[in-house]
């Protein structure tokens, strides 16, 4: 794997585990919560991408693009921040970000043709492995959640590298439009309920704020790594975060069985490290 892209998916881990903590403090928050923050994060990143598209011109694909990539988003978030109302951080994370990238792999291998070498598939068990050792079996809503948000997570993980790649969208333009169609679709059912938002952004702008910076920041990091290595590489390397969420979850959050995180944690890293240096 490309030392630069490993340097990424490092750099993304922190980000991302940082915006899942700050979500998971919001637990009322739901479709809402999401919509406060995907303006803001339009509000982020629109100058930045339109500079780009006045300096390099736009593609009619590009909408395409932006269309799926937003609606899959939109679902992973509202599913995330469901779960996180009924399960613990310790649960619902580590199973959305295990089962995302294990069906990731096997979708680039089958369908787009990827030939990741045996070290490569061995670290990218071994993360998986460490992930689910992490949040344990689970049990209950928060389980199904996580279940059925990792399998958004392979979904937009895989259009979204098509995206990078083959349609050849820049990272950030892409998190823009996709952050845009996020915030038109959900504007209906938030401008309906400007009461609950206003709440919503007094009690929790932080949250909102941070989210806004942290989510997208992850993700162009990742969607860039993207362009330097496989995803079939990228995308368990990247769960990396689940060592810096699960140990966020136990020391700021209270939440228990360290031990068993540290375990998993481990088997995480050394997933890691056979992917870095296949």
């Amino acid at each position: 794997m490309h030392p630069v892209a490993v340097l990424l998916v490092l750099s993304a881990a922190f980000a991302h585990a940082g915006w899942n903590i700050f979500a998971k403090r919001v637990p009322d928050g739901g479709a809402l919560f999401v919509w406060l923050a995907a303006v803001w994060g339009v509000v982020f990143q629109l100058p930045l991408a339109i500079v780009m598209v006045a300096r390099d011109g736009m593609a009619a694909s590009w909408w395409l693009a932006f269309g799926v990539s937003g609606v899959i988003h939109l679902g992973y978030f509202v599913l995330l921040q469901r779960g996180y109302r009924v399960g613990d951080l310790s649960v619902v994370y580590p199973l959305a970000r295990g089962t995302g990238p294990l069906l990731t792999v096997v979708a680039a291998v089958w369908f787009l043709g990827e030939r990741p070498g045996a070290v490569a598939l061995v670290g990218a068990v071994g993360v998986v492995a460490g992930v689910f050792v992490i949040g344990g079996l689970g049990t209950g809503a928060g389980m199904g959640y996580g279940l059925a948000t990792g399998a958004l997570i392979a979904s937009y993980t895989l259009w979204d590298a098509h995206a990078v790649t083959a349609l050849a969208v820049p990272p950030v333009i892409l998190m823009c439009g996709s952050a845009l169609v996020e915030s038109v679709l959900l504007a209906p059912y938030a401008l309906a309920r400007r009461e609950a938002v206003g709440r919503i952004w007094r009690d929790h702008k932080a949250a909102v704020l941070a989210v806004a910076v942290l989510s997208p920041l992850a993700y162009v990091l990742v969607l860039f790594a993207m362009r330097l290595a496989p995803v079939s590489l990228v995308a368990p390397a990247r769960e990396l975060s689940i060592v810096v969420g699960s140990l966020g979850a136990w020391l700021l959050l209270g939440e228990p069985n360290p031990l068993r995180r540290l375990t998993g944690a481990v088997i995480v890293l050394a997933g890691v490290a056979a992917i870095a240096v296949s």
